[in-house]
């Protein structure tokens, strides 16, 4: 009898170490799962904080851009957005095309080689971005000459610009508007040469 009850007193130890050896290795194999889950969310939750962040950072520059428009392009959204000739209502870029960078020649409205450069740079960026906006074109003098004689070379050089994109780049006249600033809106200070240099200047006003 008591060789019976040892024997089955082994077996019960033996079956409960076995138990426990499974239990332990069952354990272990649950919490290496648990685990790489708690890794791949982990992983995830970065993932998400990286695309948020870029997101933030990609507003923030749209809001500082959106801060950063000028005075006479927000005039030509205002003036567009009367027109019902926008889409949305929005201000994408402007670009400024100075005297220093593409030599309008005093007193003139012809298009230098390197104004025409200029352009065909802004007409490709138009024609990549596939979007139907709306241009205003506006005309800038420094302060030599009356009033009168300035606000006509403006509408004259900006005109120049809108001849240029339909003749070249068949830019739909009706999406296109020009106005001459004159001398009433410097960027920089009419004392110095430099300064006129600033100022004479065309603006491409790109809305949609």
């Amino acid at each position: 009898m008591r060789n019976k009850l040892w024997t089955v007193a082994l077996a019960l130890a033996f079956t409960a170490a076995l138990t426990g050896c499974a239990t332990k290795k069952y354990v272990k194999q649950e919490t290496g799962t648990v685990n790489t889950r708690v890794d791949q969310v982990q992983g995830q939750v970065e993932q998400n904080q990286t695309r948020i962040g870029e997101h933030d950072k990609r507003l923030a520059s749209h809001e500082q851009q959106m801060g950063e428009i000028s005075k006479t392009a927000q005039e030509a959204l205002n003036r567009a957005q009367e027109a019902g000739k926008l889409a949305e209502g929005k201000f994408l870029y402007e670009t400024v095309l100075t005297d220093e960078k593409v030599k309008f020649g005093f007193d003139t409205s012809d298009l230098s080689p390197e104004a025409k450069a200029a352009l065909d740079e802004f007409a490709n960026k138009i024609a990549q971005d596939n979007q139907g906006v709306y241009i205003e074109i506006q005309g800038h003098t420094d302060n030599v000459g009356s009033d009168k004689y300035n606000e006509e070379l403006g509408l004259l050089r900006a005109e120049s610009v809108r001849r240029y994109l339909s003749q070249e780049h068949k830019f739909p006249l009706h999406r296109i508007n020009v106005i001459s600033y004159g001398e009433t809106s410097p960027v920089a200070d009419n004392k110095t040469r430099q300064g006129r240099s600033q100022n004479r200047r065309v603006a491409l006003v790109v809305l949609k």
